[in-house]
């Protein structure tokens, strides 16, 4: 829906076993390669309120593996690794039976909380379940634009 833009060149979906690439899909984007992955709310976490919905999405890995974080470390655990993707889409159809994405960049995403963890390594690692509104409320938007563009000065 949204990367069949002409500005992204090189869509390509990943192989879900295959550990060297993280997320779901990837292309370029202003000559630069952009990983993506993509999760759903789940529908029984969906609540109306009076601003609009609050509901929740599953953030993690399918199951647990071994993981370097970027400070050296080894981890087993189902968290994602801050870092270890581009862009975060999550599908928010769930909410009004409409096809609607939001965007964010893996590095502004919460972190893990859980005590199994040391604080240092929760610094790298993403929250499981992480709680999201619509409206949407910053750092996560409608539009994959600015955040890709944001994710390419990165890079730079």
């Amino acid at each position: 829906m949204w990367f069949a833009d002409p500005r992204i060149r090189q869509l390509e979906r990943f192989d879900n076993h295959d550990r060297t690439r993280p997320g779901d899909f990837g292309f370029l984007y202003q000559g630069r390669a952009i990983s993506v992955q993509v999760k759903s709310l789940q529908s029984h976490s969906i609540r109306k309120t009076s601003q609009g919905y609050i509901g929740t999405f599953q953030c993690d890995a399918r199951d647990k593996r071994r993981v370097r974080l970027p400070n050296g470390q080894w981890v087993d655990t189902t968290c994602l690794v801050v870092g270890g993707f581009d862009l975060l889409a999550v599908n928010l159809f769930e909410l009004e039976q409409t096809w609607r994405f939001a965007f964010a960049r893996n590095t502004d995403l919460p972190r893990a909380r859980s005590s199994r963890y040391t604080p240092e390594q929760r610094r790298y690692l993403l929250a499981t379940t992480i709680r999201i509104t619509w409206p949407l409320q910053p750092p996560i938007s409608d539009d994959p634009f600015p955040v890709l563009e944001t994710i390419v000065a990165e890079k730079l």
